[in-house]
């Protein structure tokens, strides 16, 4: 399967995190909006090897919102709003997977398989 993937978990509860909303963009246009669903996953690829092309993306998560949401208290303003990642695709055959695994004071991604 060839594409683009995410999903969030939610390393402070240990838990995934559903309700995330995210973006996809390229080339300063949005492609996607969507939010997690309760695996901290998207209903449906972000991109599929019909619409998935070379170059530069920037996936963007609203962490922020999401850990006011689940009850987190945060100073004001928060350490995280908005994660962004930037990344690039090299290989339309080849399948993307973006998770990032979030905190209120860190994160980390890495291309998942």
């Amino acid at each position: 399967m060839n594409g683009l993937t995410t999903h969030v978990l939610d390393t402070t509860h240990g838990r995934p995190a559903a309700g995330v909303a995210l973006r996809l963009i390229r080339d300063g246009a949005v492609l996607v909006e969507t939010r997690t669903n309760t695996d901290g996953r998207c209903d449906a690829p972000l991109l599929t090897g019909e619409t998935i092309a070379v170059g530069a993306y920037r996936l963007e998560f609203e962490v922020g919102a999401y850990f006011r949401e689940a009850g987190v208290a945060l100073p004001e303003p928060a350490f995280l709003e908005t994660v962004a990642i930037d990344f690039g695709v090299a290989d339309t055959a080849a399948h993307y997977h973006v998770p990032l695994l979030v905190s209120p004071f860190g994160y980390s991604t890495y291309r998942g398989s």
